[in-house]
C-alpha cells in the first residue's frame, strides 16, 4: 500500500479499516487500489497479481461505505420471458441506480449478459423477412415455425454485442456516464501478457471515470471453462472455474478488489433449499458455517449458471476480501436499496459482527412461545406478570443505573427534551409500573378462551367463539423504556408472541428491563415468546416479514407513526400518527374547574399523547375574566401561547400566531382559538382534530350530552382532564397504545384489543348434505355464554 502521508489533504484512520479524507468515507482496500491511479510508483499492472487476504463488511449498515463494486446483470434479469429481446424497462432502472452510484464517487463495472438474447430477436426478424418470399412460393414450408431455434448462438451474439452496447451507451449518456465495452475470452485469463492487459485496461478505465461493461466474447469462443485446479499464471494461486458470468464477476471482483459485489438474478436470495420445497428458508446473511445447510434446485432456465454456481463465486470472492449480495433484479431499486443497509437478498460475509439470533429465529420462537402461553393455565400466566412487577421494585437500581447512561448519552447527542422526559425513568415511574402490572396479572384470568358466544344450530351440534390471541405482534417505540414492561406483560396476559424493537436512546435501559422479563418468563418456560430486536434490523426490513408478523403497533413520533403507516404494506398497523386533543370551555364552564382542568391538560406531562394542544374558548369569555385568568395561569406555567386566527382578530397585541392549526406541540406550548358555540367547537376538532381525545368543561348537562355524542374520537370527555385517555387510568392495568382506528380497538388498548376470536364447533356425525336433504332441521337457538 502505498503511503498514506503523500497524498494531498488530512487523512485520518478509523476503526474497521477505514479512513476519511475530505470528508468521504473510503475503505482502505479501496484506498490502495486507487494509489495505483495517482501517481505514485506503483505498476498497474500490479493489480492483476494482486491476492492479499482483506476482510469483508461485517454489517449490511457497513455497505454505504464501498468505494468500488461490480453489478453482475444475469441473463434471467435483463432477458424477456420468452427469451428473445431485453426486458428495457427493467434494464433502465438497472442502469439508472448504477449512474447515481457513479455520481455518488463510486467506480462501478458491470458484467453483463444479453447479447446472444438481443442477437436474436435481431437475427430473427431478419430470417422472417427473407422466409416470406420462401412462404409464398411454398405454403407447406414451415421454416418460420423453427426460426429463432435455427440461429447459432455465435451469430446472434455477434450481432448482439454492438446492438447491446449501442443501447447501453445511449441509456447511460442520459446521464452525462461514459462508458467502454470489455470483451473477455479464455486466452485472456490464461494467458500472462494478456491478463495484466486486461486489468490493467479496467484499472485505466475507472481511474478515467469511465464505466467499464466486461461481458464473454461468444462470438468467437465457446462458454469459457477454466478448471478449478488451473494455476493462474504469474500468480502460483489456483483459479475460479470461469463456467458462467457468475465465477466472470467474481473473478473480476476479487482482481480489481472491489467492495462489493452484487449479483443479480431472478431469485430473491439463497434458499436453504429449493425456494417451492417446504421448510425452505430465506438465508439473508450466508458465511462459510452454512455451506453444508444449503440444498441446490436446478440452474437459470435462461442463463449457464444455477444457484450451486452462483454461492460457489460469491464464497469464492467473499474468500478474497469482496463482500457479495444475492439479490433479485427484478425488485425496484435494488441496488441503491442494498447499499442503503437494507435486508435484500443474501449477504455473504466472511466476519458476522455478532452471533445473535436472526430476527426471523426470533419471530419463529415468539410464534412458538405464544403457542406455549396459550397452553399455561391463567394462573400461570398471572404468576410471571406477578414475578415481573416484582423484579421492578427489587431491581430498581440496576433499571435506574442502566437509564442514566441512556440519559447521559442522550444528553451529549442533544436529544430534545420533551424526549429526554420520555427517556427518564425514576423509583415512582418504576412502582406505578408495578401496580399496573399487578393489575393486569389480577384481570388477566378469563382473557384466553373466554366464550364470547354459544349457540345451538341444530341438536347435538353446538358452536362456541371464544377469544385467542393475535399471534404475534411487533412494538416500535422510541424514548420510551417503560413502554417494554407494559407491553411484554399485557403479551404474557394474552398469550401472544411479542417482538419489541426500542430506539437506540433507550438501549440500556431496554436490555436491563428486558433481562427481567426473560427472567419472569423462564419459571413457565415461555422466555421465547418475548424477545428484544438489538441488532441493527432497518424498521423496513421489519415491516416486511408479513409470515412472522399479525400486527405492529408503534408508539412513538407523529413522523415514526405515519411513516410505519406507510411502509407497512402487508401487516395490519395499530396507532395513531397525531395526539392533537382539544379541551373547549363551554359558555356555561365553571372557571375554578375550567382552571383546574386546562393546567392538568397541558402542563401534567406536556410531552404525552393525552395532553392537550388546543384549548377552544366560548366567545362570551373573552369579556370576562377567565380568559385572562387561563392566559395567566398558561404563561405562571411556562406554557407558550400561539393565537389562533379568530383569535388573533380579536386582539390588538396578543400571543404569536400559530402556523398550524393542526400541530402536535409535545412541549409547554399551546394554540387558543376563540368558538362561537358549540357547534362551532364540534366543527373545529373534526377539522383539525386527531380523533384522539377532546373535553368539553361546562355546567350544562345538555350541552355536554350533545357534545359527547357528536364529537368522533376515540375518547371524548365531560369535565376531566384529557390526560385521562390513559390505560393505566382507565383500569386496564396498562396499554399497548392509543388507536384511533374506526376497526377493532380504539382508544386505550389493552389487553382485549390484543385478543381475536376463533369458532368451535362439536358435533357427532353432523353432515351438511343433511340438512339440505332435510333430515336434520337447523336450530339457531342462542345459549347463555356461561
Amino acid at each position: 500500500m502505498c503511503n498514506l502521508f503523500n497524498l494531498s489533504g488530512k487523512v485520518g484512520l478509523l476503526k474497521n479499516g477505514f479512513f476519511r479524507k475530505s470528508h468521504v468515507l473510503y475503505s482502505v482496500r479501496s484506498f490502495s487500489v486507487k494509489c495505483l491511479h495517482y501517481g505514485t510508483n506503483v505498476d498497474k499492472r500490479t493489480l492483476a497479481g494482486t491476492e492479499r487476504k482483506q476482510r469483508t463488511f461485517s454489517d449490511r449498515s457497513q455497505l454505504k461505505y464501498a468505494r468500488r463494486l461490480v453489478v453482475k446483470l444475469g441473463s434471467a434479469v435483463i432477458t424477456r420471458e420468452d427469451g428473445n429481446g431485453l426486458a428495457l424497462g427493467r434494464l433502465a432502472s438497472i442502469i439508472e441506480q448504477v449512474a447515481e452510484c457513479h455520481h455518488e464517487g463510486r467506480e462501478c463495472i458491470m458484467v453483463t449478459s444479453g447479447a446472444v438474447a438481443f442477437g436474436r430477436q435481431k437475427l430473427t426478424h431478419e430470417l422472417l423477412m427473407s422466409l416470406s418470399m420462401r412462404e409464398t412460393l411454398s405454403p407447406s414450408d414451415h421454416t418460420r415455425e423453427d426460426a429463432g431455434s435455427t440461429l447459432d448462438p455465435r451469430a446472434a451474439a455477434a450481432v448482439g454485442q454492438s446492438e447491446l452496447m449501442a443501447m447501453y451507451d445511449a441509456m447511460f449518456s442520459q446521464y452525462n456516464v461514459k462508458i467502454a465495452q470489455v470483451l473477455v475470452t479464455k486466452p485472456d485469463f490464461y494467458n500472462d501478457e494478456t491478463r495484466k492487459n486486461l486489468f490493467c485496461t479496467l484499472s485505466e478505465l475507472i481511474s478515467l471515470n469511465i464505466v467499464p461493461i466486461v461481458n464473454t466474447n461468444d462470438a468467437v469462443s465457446p462458454p469459457m471453462y477454466i478448471h478449478d485446479d488451473t494455476v493462474v499464471p504469474g500468480t502460483g494461486k489456483k483459479g475460479i472455474g470461469i463456467k458462467d458470468n457468475d465465477s466472470l464477476s467474481a473473478l473480476l471482483a476479487a482482481e480489481i478488489q472491489s467492495d462489493l459485489l452484487i449479483m443479480m438474478s431472478d431469485v430473491d436470495g439463497i434458499y436453504n433449499k429449493p425456494p417451492w420445497e417446504d421448510g425452505a428458508r430465506m438465508m439473508h446473511t450466508y458465511t462459510t458455517k452454512e455451506k453444508d445447510q444449503v440444498q441446490f434446485g436446478q440452474k437459470s432456465k435462461v442463463g449457464t449458471g444455477g444457484m450451486d454456481s452462483k454461492v460457489n463465486a460469491a464464497t469464492w470472492a467473499m474468500a478474497r476480501g469482496v463482500s457479495v449480495v444475492i439479490c433479485n433484479g427484478m425488485q425496484e431499486k435494488a441496488i441503491k436499496t442494498i447499499i442503503s443497509g437494507r435486508k435484500v437478498g443474501t449477504f455473504f460475509t466472511d466476519c458476522p459482527t455478532t452471533s445473535t439470533t436472526s430476527v426471523d429465529i426470533m419471530a419463529e420462537n415468539a410464534r412458538s412461545g405464544s403457542r406455549v402461553l396459550q397452553k399455561l393455565s391463567p394462573s400461570e400466566r398471572a404468576s410471571a406478570i406477578h414475578s415481573l412487577a416484582e423484579l421492578l421494585l427489587d431491581r430498581k437500581d440496576q433499571i435506574l443505573e442502566a437509564n442514566a447512561k441512556d440519559l447521559e448519552e442522550a444528553t451529549k447527542t442533544g436529544l430534545e427534551k420533551p424526549l429526554l422526559n420520555r427517556l427518564s425513568l425514576s423509583e415512582g415511574k418504576l412502582k406505578t409500573l408495578s401496580i399496573g402490572l399487578k393489575q393486569i396479572a389480577d384481570s388477566s384470568y378469563e382473557n384466553v378462551g373466554r366464550v364470547l358466544r354459544r349457540t345451538k344450530l341444530a341438536e347435538n351440534l353446538m358452536l362456541r367463539q371464544v377469544t385467542v390471541p393475535i399471534g404475534v405482534l411487533l412494538v416500535i417505540f422510541e424514548s420510551r423504556p417503560d413502554s417494554l414492561p407494559q407491553v411484554a406483560a399485557l403479551a404474557m396476559a394474552s398469550a401472544n408472541g411479542l417482538l419489541l424493537k426500542g430506539g437506540k436512546e433507550a438501549a440500556f435501559s431496554n436490555k436491563a428491563l428486558m433481562e427481567l422479563v426473560k427472567e419472569s418468563l423462564s419459571p413457565v418456560g415461555a422466555e421465547d415468546a418475548i424477545s428484544l430486536v438489538s441488532t441493527r434490523e432497518e424498521i423496513s426490513d421489519l415491516l416486511a416479514m408479513e409470515k412472522h408478523i399479525d400486527l405492529i403497533i408503534p408508539r412513538g413520533s407523529s413522523d415514526l407513526v405515519r411513516s410505519i403507516q406507510k411502509k407497512s404494506q402487508h401487516i395490519p398497523v395499530l396507532g395513531h400518527a397525531e395526539g392533537i386533543c382539544h379541551v373547549y370551555l363551554d359558555k356555561d364552564a365553571d372557571p375554578v374547574k375550567a382552571l383546574k382542568i386546562v393546567r392538568d391538560s397541558k402542563c401534567d406531562y406536556p410531552a404525552a399523547c393525552n395532553a392537550m394542544e388546543t384549548l377552544l374558548i366560548h366567545e362570551d369569555h373573552l369579556n370576562g375574566n377567565l380568559f385572562n385568568e387561563i392566559c395567566n395561569m398558561l404563561k405562571n406555567e411556562g406554557v407558550k401561547i400561539h393565537a389562533g386566527p379568530k383569535l388573533a382578530n380579536h386582539l390588538t397585541f396578543g400571543p404569536p400566531p400559530a402556523k398550524s392549526m393542526k400541530h402536535e406541540y409535545g412541549s409547554l406550548e399551546c394554540c387558543v382559538e376563540v368558538v362561537s358555540d358549540m357547534d362551532a367547537a364540534i366543527e373545529h376538532i373534526h377539522k383539525f382534530g386527531s380523533s384522539h381525545t377532546d373535553v368539553i368543561v361546562t355546567e350544562n348537562d345538555t350541552t355536554a350530552k350533545q357534545f359527547l355524542h357528536a364529537v368522533d374520537s376515540a375518547c371524548v370527555f365531560h369535565n376531566v382532564s384529557s390526560r385521562f385517555a390513559d390505560g393505566y387510568r382507565f383500569g386496564l392495568g396498562a396499554e399497548v397504545g392509543i388507536s384511533t382506528a374506526r376497526i377493532h380497538a380504539r382508544g386505550p388498548v389493552g389487553v382485549e384489543g390484543l385478543l381475536t376470536t376463533k369458532w368451535i364447533l362439536e358435533g357427532t356425525d353432523h353432515t351438511a348434505a343433511e340438512f339440505n336433504e332435510g333430515k336434520r332441521n337447523w336450530v339457531h337457538e342462542k345459549l347463555p355464554v356461561n
